[in-house]
C-alpha cells in the first residue's frame, strides 16, 4: 500500500501539479510519513538534466534539501538568487513562490524533504 500511495504522489503531487512544465525530470519518492500532526513529510530524489528547470510552484509547507550532483541556481520569490552545488543545503518557506534550474553542462540530482499540510497537494503551479 505505501508503495502505491508514493506512487501515486510522485505522479500526481509533483510531476502534474508542479513539474508538468518540464519533460525529462526523474523523481524517485523514498518515503511518506504521516508526521507531525496534521502533516505529511516527504523525502524524494528529484534529476533535472542539463539545461532543465523544475518550473515555478509552491508547497503547502516547507521544504529543505540538499545537491547531490551538479549545481543550481535557486530562484525564491522575494529572495536574492541562489547559486548552489553539490554538498549545499537550502531552505524554502511554506507557500514562497521558487523555481530551480540546472546551471551549466551537467545534470543536476538533489534529496528533498518536504513537510507540508496534509489535507492539501504537495505542490501546486504558480506564475
Amino acid at each position: 500500500m505505501l508503495k502505491k500511495t508514493l506512487l501515486a504522489l510522485a505522479f500526481t503531487g509533483i510531476a502534474v501539479a508542479a513539474f508538468a512544465q518540464q519533460s525529462g525530470i526523474k523523481r524517485t519518492p523514498l518515503q511518506k510519513i504521516d508526521f507531525p500532526d496534521g502533516y505529511t513529510t516527504v523525502t524524494a530524489i528529484a534529476e533535472v538534466p542539463a539545461g532543465g528547470a523544475a518550473g515555478r510552484h509552491t508547497h503547502p509547507g516547507i521544504e529543505t534539501g540538499y545537491v547531490l550532483e551538479g549545481e543550481l541556481d535557486l530562484l525564491v520569490d522575494g529572495q536574492p538568487d541562489k547559486r548552489l552545488k553539490a554538498g549545499d543545503s537550502y531552505q524554502i518557506p511554506a507557500g514562497a513562490v521558487h523555481d530551480a534550474k540546472t546551471n551549466g553542462d551537467k545534470p543536476l540530482k538533489v534529496l528533498g524533504i518536504y513537510v507540508v499540510d496534509k489535507t492539501k497537494p504537495l505542490a501546486s503551479p504558480a506564475p
